[in-house]
């Protein structure tokens, strides 16, 4: 009787290690499907979004072909990530539209080893392409949970070359002044003289000006030795820049 209790045991361990060992081969093959899909949403956002709107540099190709924006919208909106549009990440801010981020970074004419400020960390996306294209970034955020949240994703995601300040970027970031390039994620209606004063002479900065919840210009800003100068990239809709104190 022992005998065929033992046999009884040792049928349902190996049952149960046959049905382990199906279901982490299943487990194992629906994750790498699912990668393959969020792998070949992004290059067709590239493609369809991007490349045919007419961004042409390589760097900025290549790094929105491999940072996954996926990681940096809320889950529940996950399998709209790569869609032609930007989306809400919480406390009335939202992730720009993958076509706005390219724009912006494309202007920025980002060369390896630049030292970038960003105004509006929000979701970190924006921190993350300028870090894969080989930039130290320092961003700032206001929002105290989105700053938190996003050096946790960054840090998660091994983007070690990003430095997160939660704080008023209105002010930028002097202690770490001066800047190559400044991109600034938010709207304001006049170019903040704190940024101005932290960029670089040659340096470039993109910016949105114009009324707060409303249509903006994107502006491209060079600081030259005989001063400033813009150019306009057209319309576009951000959220206003908060400040910390708003009379200021």
């Amino acid at each position: 009787m022992k005998k065929y209790l033992w046999v009884v045991v040792i049928l349902i361990v190996g049952i149960s290690s046959i049905f382990y060992l199906l279901s982490r081969s299943l487990e194992n093959k629906n994750n790498s499907v699912f990668k393959e899909s969020w792998e070949e949403k992004c290059i067709g956002m590239v493609e369809q979004q991007i490349e045919k709107r007419g961004v042409k540099d390589p760097l900025v190709l290549k790094a929105m072909r491999e940072v996954p924006r996926h990681e940096f919208v809320p889950e529940n909106l996950q399998n709209q990530a790569y869609d032609d549009t930007p989306l809400p990440i919480g406390y009335g801010q939202t992730i720009s539209q993958p076509y706005i981020v390219a724009l912006m970074t494309e202007n920025l004419q980002i060369v390896p080893g630049c030292k970038v400020l960003e105004v509006g960390t929000g979701s970190g996306y924006q921190a993350a392409i300028l870090a894969r294209m080989g930039c130290q970034v320092y961003t700032i955020e206001i929002i105290k949970d989105l700053a938190e949240k996003a050096e946790e994703k960054l840090k998660e995601l091994s983007y070690d070359n990003v430095i997160v300040k939660q704080g008023d970027g209105y002010l930028g970031w002097e202690e770490e002044a001066p800047f190559d390039r400044i991109i600034v994620t938010c709207a304001v209606d006049h170019l903040p003289p704190p940024l101005l004063s932290q960029l670089k002479e040659g340096g470039k900065m993109v910016i949105p000006v114009g009324p707060p919840w409303s249509i903006q210009s994107l502006w491209v800003v060079e600081k030259t030795r005989d001063g400033i100068t813009t150019r306009d990239l057209g319309a576009v809709r951000f959220v206003p820049l908060t400040r910390e104190f708003q009379g200021e």
